[in-house]
């Protein structure tokens, strides 16, 4: 959060004196259900989670992916219902803190308020170039692009240079994110690997040709707002 506003001594006391009940998820637990009444927003401790919303025929989009330090439900502050979905990829472990309480908090300290509103914010740009994305960008494009961000997003919470990295999402994962088929993305996968761009192991994802990738990706990072 002090990534997004300036925060001073009292506004880190009032986050810090927040009630929050910890929970630990295996992979593939639903944390927010779409279309449920909710009490309270999570927070992401730890593990990686997406984003989601299933079709009529039994098709999912992912919308988002989600890192650690990520509030994965943040407009439930003013909207009590979910209209999406929150699933983890990884095993993982969130806290859970009451709406009422980070509304009161955030109109009791604006400093914390205007780091929650630019959140919300932030999550609108991504889901903006997601829609670009999938609507507009070749296959190739799309993945180039998601990896890009997120190493990108990985460098901005802290978790060390873009270079390499796990990638928490499967290859049908992937598909279900950028609008294609598992086979369609193995095959781009590895035409990305043939041209010198990555290297993989499994989840092992090294990217060997950093200003390559963004390129064929068409990634500008402006878009993630990374400096207060």
């Amino acid at each position: 959060m002090e990534r997004l506003a300036h925060l001073d001594e009292t506004d880190r006391q009032a986050i810090h004196a927040l009630h929050a009940r910890i929970e630990t998820h295996p992979t593939y637990s639903m944390l927010v259900k779409d279309g449920a009444r909710v009490t309270h927003c999570t927070l992401l401790l730890d593990g990686f989670a997406c984003s989601q919303k299933d079709t009529g025929d039994g098709g999912r989009q992912i919308l988002s992916l989600h890192l650690p330090g990520d509030f994965l439900d943040l407009n439930h502050v003013l909207l009590d219902r979910s209209d999406h979905a929150v699933q983890t990829l990884t095993p993982a472990t969130i806290a859970r803190i009451a709406v009422q309480d980070l509304r009161m908090l955030a109109e009791a300290r604006p400093r914390v308020g205007q780091a929650l509103w630019r959140d919300t914010l932030i999550d609108a740009a991504i889901a903006r170039e997601w829609v670009v994305n999938v609507g507009r960008r070749g296959a190739t494009a799309r993945i180039a692009h998601l990896l890009c961000e997120f190493a990108t997003r990985r460098e901005i919470a802290g978790f060390g240079p873009p270079e390499r990295f796990d990638l928490p999402m499967t290859q049908e994962q992937i598909g279900d994110a950028t609008g294609l088929t598992s086979v369609h993305v193995n095959r781009k996968l590895h035409d990305l690997q043939d041209i010198g761009v990555i290297a993989r192991d499994r989840r092992d994802l090294h990217i060997r040709d950093w200003p390559r990738l963004i390129r064929i990706g068409d990634f500008d990072a402006a878009y993630l707002h990374a400096s207060a």
